[in-house]
């Protein structure tokens, strides 16, 4: 959901929308298999999905059944490969990975102006001033001694207290993608340095609260 609040105000700074974005997601655990979904249901269109061997893809060995999954809403110009092989031409980067994974090379050989969220903690998977090097024009990591943090406590105490308020018997999508848009709402003027509201911004919570709240009684 953090994620996604990111992606919206960097939308907003680089002026292009999500549905054009090439993004791939570096770590196929249960975070990544969550950012995916929820940005596809958001709009975005061109994902590509990598794990410890490489991009997934339909046919390819080392499989399991969740990844033969993500398999097929994924990938769909049929890339093979590496890492540095998705990344050729890609927007934007995600990492729920491992610490080191991105290389300035890999940036240097996506589009221009690039989007980096490094979310490894506490090492990400590149240092915010490398990729910034490599000709990233907006960073976003885990760690709060830099710009952008993507840091959970932004969307859990809003959307568990807006399900509350509206008595919700399910947590869908498009309440997910409520509380991002209200997180993202919570930046006025996003820049290339604030594209994430600060955890201690008062308020926060509140407008996340009744986004999913409205968002619940707009399914009903």
């Amino acid at each position: 959901i953090v994620t996604l609040a990111g992606m919206i105000n960097a939308m907003k700074v680089i002026g292009q929308e999500l549905k054009d974005q090439r993004v791939v997601i570096n770590g196929a655990g249960a975070a990544g298999v969550a950012i995916l979904h929820l940005l596809m249901h958001a709009g975005v269109e061109d994902v590509i999905m990598c794990d410890s061997r490489g991009v997934i893809s339909k046919g390819r060995s080392h499989m399991n059944p969740e990844k033969d999954a993500i398999a097929e809403v994924s990938n769909f110009t049929g890339i093979v490969g590496t890492l540095a092989d998705a990344m050729v031409d890609a927007d934007v980067f995600i990492g729920v990975s491992q610490p080191g994974t991105l290389t300035p090379e890999m940036i240097a050989s996506m589009k221009m102006d690039p989007i980096i969220f490094a979310m490894a903690n506490p090492i990400p998977e590149i240092m915010p001033d490398e990729a910034k090097a490599a000709g990233a024009r907006i960073i976003a990591t885990g760690r709060s001694d830099f710009p952008n943090q993507v840091n959970n406590v932004l969307a859990f105490p809003g959307i568990f207290r807006g399900a509350l308020d509206a008595r919700a018997t399910d947590l869908t999508r498009d309440m997910f993608i409520a509380a991002a848009h209200a997180i993202a709402e919570c930046v006025e003027h996003p820049t290339e340095d604030l594209i994430i509201p600060s955890p201690f911004q008062p308020g926060v919570a509140g407008k996340v609260a009744e986004a999913v709240k409205a968002a619940w009684f707009k399914k009903g």
